[in-house]
């Protein structure tokens, strides 16, 4: 029983001002194929897959040329048709070279975007459809932040999904995708699909799934699949961010062959959700930046610390707008990770830059409106961290004490600091700071909320409609009519 293994990922923020290239998947190990791309993500979809599937006897893996993640990380945009192509072609190139397969494996995102091509993951499965043919088995694994609708299943047969957010569960989901696609490759699952699609659009950051109503609907889906042996339920929550015609909410259902039952279990979420539109775009609380930094400044006074400001509207990593508000206010304690500006790191690195050294320098800001102004930073240089990264020395992280014991680290891409502990291999000691300041959404409830080590959190954007905001209305849609979704438009269901 031959399968192969491939994986082309990417969050696509398509509103950013430039693409995504080659060059961002291209960077030592990557692409990577045979074992060094099953041995690629070990926590990931692909670890959960490998390692269930070489539990049966009889299997073999083969690892196809393949792009790994962008050393941009999800900040960047749209990947160029190119890009798409060149990846694209020598996957297919590698898989047809490696002999007659049973089944294959896609480590998939569901929000990539494409210029030229509107449903990326539709078109990875429709091409290698048409190479392993017609009697082979193709599985995948998503992101909840997917935007889908049954085409995929056109060229597929099994798909499934991470269900919480933050993502705790893609292990799980890859462990699922390698034991339902053997026993498919061995008859004993037959797939049907049941796909309904929920007229629902909702930032990102409101779909944290440690909260009431969204807590509710993933428990719905477990419910489910507990109750109903050989059932698997995907539910996208939709990813905004992504201008392509299929965003917004989406419910999947698969089934060992009964395909009304698909129906029923897919149609029972789609009516919850709907029933629950409006407390599901109400469950966080969003304050502007200036009064965020005010209340971080209170909760200290109040000994209610560590504090946590997240901006969540920040999708270049360069906005400087907290850290203005943080230098207007003259808050104290704060650590600030990161501002991306891959110029100064550059700079920085070409002048032999060490620990101790004098710093007077704008960092981040110029990318977009929405990154703000570059804020002059005077200080001293605190650590300097080489080889942060996917793609070795150009990626030195740097952080500058400034202010009333802040520091400030730069860094060359966007980075969403999910948890405080490995930010101590940049050399910084934890506990000297009380107001941890990132650029995430809700993934840094990880280990600052789930945990319990965050006193206070607050949750912030600019009152601009920048990149980001929870007020989607402000987005320059080319392909996606928000009159067509809730709360945007006057919309019905079903």
């Amino acid at each position: 029983m031959r399968i192969a293994v491939m994986t082309f990922s990417h969050e696509t923020v398509t509103f950013l001002p430039y693409d995504t290239t080659i060059d961002d998947f291209t960077y030592e190990g990557s692409p990577a194929k045979r074992e060094a791309l099953l041995q690629s993500g070990s926590r990931s979809y692909m670890g959960g897959f490998v390692t269930v599937a070489r539990e049966f006897a009889g299997v073999e893996l083969v690892g196809i040329e393949s792009p790994l993640g962008s050393k941009a990380g999800s900040g960047s945009g749209w990947l160029t048709h190119e890009t798409f192509e060149h990846f694209m072609g020598n996957m297919i190139a590698d898989l047809k070279t490696q002999g007659d397969f049973d089944g294959v494996f896609l480590a998939l995102h569901g929000a990539m975007g494409v210029r030229g091509v509107p449903q990326p993951e539709t078109e990875i499965a429709r091409r290698v459809r048409a190479v392993v043919g017609p009697d082979a088995f193709i599985a995948a694994t998503f992101d909840p932040h997917g935007n889908e609708d049954d085409s995929f299943y056109a060229f597929a047969d099994l798909g499934f999904t991470v269900k919480y957010y933050p993502h705790y569960d893609s292990y799980l989901q890859g462990e699922r995708a390698a034991r339902t696609l053997i026993r498919t490759l061995r008859g004993q699952y037959q797939p049907t699909h049941y796909t309904v699609k929920v007229p629902i659009i909702s930032p990102t950051v409101l779909q944290w799934t440690g909260a009431s109503p969204w807590s509710d609907l993933v428990q719905r889906c477990l419910v489910w699949e507990s109750t109903e042996p050989d059932t698997y339920v995907n539910f996208f929550y939709g990813f905004p961010w992504s201008d392509v015609p299929d965003v917004g909410m989406c419910f999947q259902v698969t089934t060992n062959g009964k395909p009304e039952l698909a129906e029923k279990i897919a149609m029972d979420l789609a009516h919850t959700a709907w029933r629950q539109r409006e407390a599901l775009l109400n469950t966080t609380q969003i304050h502007p930046i200036a009064e965020g930094v005010s209340l971080a400044a209170a909760a200290l006074e109040s000994g209610a610390y560590p504090v946590v400001i997240a901006d969540h509207s920040d999708r270049s990593g360069y906005a400087t707008w907290t850290l203005q508000e943080i230098i207007k206010q003259d808050l104290s304690d704060a650590l600030i990770v990161t501002v991306a500006d891959r110029d100064a790191i550059a700079t920085l690195v070409a002048g032999g830059v060490k620990p101790g050294d004098a710093f007077d320098m704008p960092v981040g800001g110029r990318v977009a409106d929405s990154a703000g102004d570059p804020v002059r930073i005077v200080g001293t240089v605190a650590t300097v961290t080489p080889g942060l990264g996917r793609s070795g020395k150009d990626e030195t992280w740097v952080s500058v004490k400034f202010g009333r014991n802040n520091l400030l680290v730069i860094s060359p891409f966007l980075k969403q600091i999910i948890q405080p502990e490995p930010l101590r291999e940049l050399g910084i000691t934890l506990e000297d700071y009380k107001v941890f300041v990132i650029k995430s959404r809700v993934h840094f409830r990880r280990g600052f909320d789930d945990n319990a080590f965050a006193k206070t959190i607050l949750i912030v954007e600019p009152t601009q409609n920048f990149l980001g905001t929870v007020r989607l209305q402000g987005l320059p849609y080319e392909h996606v009519n928000l009159q067509n979704y809730y709360p945007y438009g006057d919309v019905s269901f079903p």
